[in-house]
């Protein structure tokens, strides 16, 4: 095993077939940020400035019903383009990376044989086929489920690793009797870059399987599923470098031996990339889903079970909650409902977006009476059920496409307070920070801080997870000390203040939609279940 250290690394580079010589760069870093469905490579400075990016995407197949998966390899192949993409920009500008530094997304599952190769489709995060062994759990061992959350920090939910293995087991025993290790999309990555399998401290916080008091693989969680540390990758720290295979580096144009950083995950990464690392900051993301989150410093959770607590670097945490359904529900409202083809968008010469918010714009607040309960793909917090259906509530004759269009925000926005609610009592809140696609809208930004009642802050980097990313890659160089260092590299761009009447409407009808949920929850379990046997 070899184990580097980032600010120990030396460059030596061709160009035109002569040797440039000794080149100690130690200010680029290029963060990877492995999304949902596509991922973006950013070469930052240590300022934040970024010198080039470039961003591919891939498919999201969803065979059955409740089935989320993405090929791995897809995954690796378009990483691996956008790496070399900005590789070859920077060596344009002159400037050579002292190493790369992943972010991923969370919650995914890769059965892998015993060379380390996927068996199979990932499960992604929003794959939620293992709901009914979850539903059973939940009923018939309240108990247990409480015990593995106060150890874990992770609610007892369809989106984690420990029940889609439980879903393999149960379903695929053939395919789970071929399972040599268990993977997720991070290791994967930092397998095929560096030859190691290993995993970040922050992934494995988010797999339900690791002890946050411990540090370790818990083992009576393992035993309970019927899988042994030994499949698991070892953990290590979040700032964790190992150097790039020759194999590797000719795939993304870098050079062998450079370091790459392992990183944390996309929504911890988050808080770092915008700055929200103080006590009482908190980041705002709304992008495919959503969530909330708060840097603690110790796992914590939450005597509802409503918030999780994931791993950022030795010693720091983040408590959150995440909703399954964000931006993914509006591109619904444009496809399904609007029928805002890109052809016809393109002939237009018209955004799509851009066309519905000035659409919802022309609507007061709170929709005229409609609301909409955005659980299209189930839910996550503060509820953890995926039982949970999309429901427009309070139509009528008067309402339009426009309606629904700000009904959609706004319902979004409702899943927000929610969890921003379940925050509550971590501390007390004083900046909240927006990141995510939704800050290409004003009026979604503003429909957010008048539901909220709170300022909030769009930060002059709302790139998040890339950022964040880097940083970890510039603390493992030392030329960060910590997370910290990032508080006074972000700036507010522009502040949304709260309306004090949209608020006091938005207050009514937040507490009608959870009285909705409240209220529908046998018909929530039946429509469900009649779902999956059609």
């Amino acid at each position: 095993m070899q184990i580097i250290h980032a600010s120990d690394f030396v460059v030596f580079s061709k160009k035109g077939g002569g040797t440039m010589g000794s080149v100690k760069e130690q200010n680029i870093w290029i963060g990877v940020d492995v999304g949902t469905t596509g991922v973006r490579a950013i070469a930052y400075e240590a300022s934040g400035l970024s010198r080039a990016s470039a961003e591919a995407f891939y498919p999201l197949r969803t065979p059955h019903p409740d089935w989320a998966e993405e090929r791995p390899s897809e995954i690796l192949a378009a990483t691996e383009q956008v790496v070399g993409k900005v590789a070859d920009a920077l060596r344009h500008q002159g400037r050579i990376p002292s190493g790369i530094a992943l972010s991923t997304v969370m919650h995914s599952l890769i059965p892998l044989d015993a060379e380390k190769q996927p068996l199979t489709d990932m499960q992604t995060w929003a794959d939620s086929r293992s709901a009914g062994i979850v539903r059973a759990l939940k009923e018939t061992e309240p108990a247990l489920c409480r015990s593995f959350y106060e150890r874990t920090g992770c609610p007892m939910h369809a989106c984690y690793p420990l029940a889609k293995i439980l879903w393999l087991k149960q379903n695929r025993p053939e395919l789970f009797a071929r399972t040599k290790f268990i993977g997720s999309i991070k290791d994967h990555l930092f397998h095929a870059f560096t030859g190691e399998f290993l995993i970040d401290r922050s992934t494995a916080s988010t797999t339900a399987l690791y002890n946050a008091r411990q540090l370790a693989w818990d083992t009576e969680i393992l035993n309970f599923i019927g899988i042994t540390e030994d499949m698991l990758p070892p953990v290590v720290s979040t700032t964790e470098a190992r150097a790039l295979t020759a194999a590797a580096a000719e795939r993304m144009h870098l050079t062998a031996g450079l370091p790459v950083v392992i990183g944390a995950t996309d929504g911890v990464l988050v808080n770092v990339g915008i700055g929200a690392v103080a006590a009482g900051q908190l980041s705002a993301t709304i992008g495919t889903s959503g969530a909330m989150r708060m840097l603690v410093g110790e796992p914590r959770t939450d005597e509802k079970m409503r918030t999780w607590c994931y791993n950022l670097v030795d010693g720091l945490w983040v408590a959150g909650g995440a909703i399954n359904n964000g931006g993914m529900i509006l591109r619904w409202m444009r496809d399904k409902i609007c029928h805002f083809s890109e052809a016809q968008m393109a002939a237009l010469d018209v955004d799509a977006y851009d066309l519905m918010t000035m659409k919802a714009s022309k609507i007061p607040a709170g929709s005229d009476g409609l609301i909409l309960l955005p659980f299209f793909t189930g839910e996550r917090a503060p509820y953890w059920n995926s039982d949970l259906r999309g429901l427009f509530f309070g139509l009528s004759l008067n309402h339009s496409r426009s309606h629904m269009i700000r009904a959609v925000m706004e319902g979004i926005c409702y899943g927000m307070h929610n969890v921003f609610d379940a925050l509550q009592g971590f501390g007390a809140v004083r900046d909240i920070r927006m990141s995510g696609s939704f800050t290409k809208s004003p009026l979604w930004m503003r429909i957010l801080a008048d539901v909220l009642g709170e300022p909030l802050v769009l930060p002059d980097n709302s790139e998040g997870a890339a950022y964040g990313a880097a940083v970890l890659g510039f603390i493992s160089a030392g030329e960060m000390k910590g997370i910290a260092d990032t508080a006074d590299l972000v700036h507010a761009k522009k502040v949304y203040a709260p309306d004090p009447s949209n608020h006091k409407t938005y207050a009514q009808l937040v507490d009608i939609s959870g009285r909705l949920y409240h209220n529908l929850q046998k018909e929530f379990a039946e429509i469900a279940a009649y779902q999956a046997g059609h």
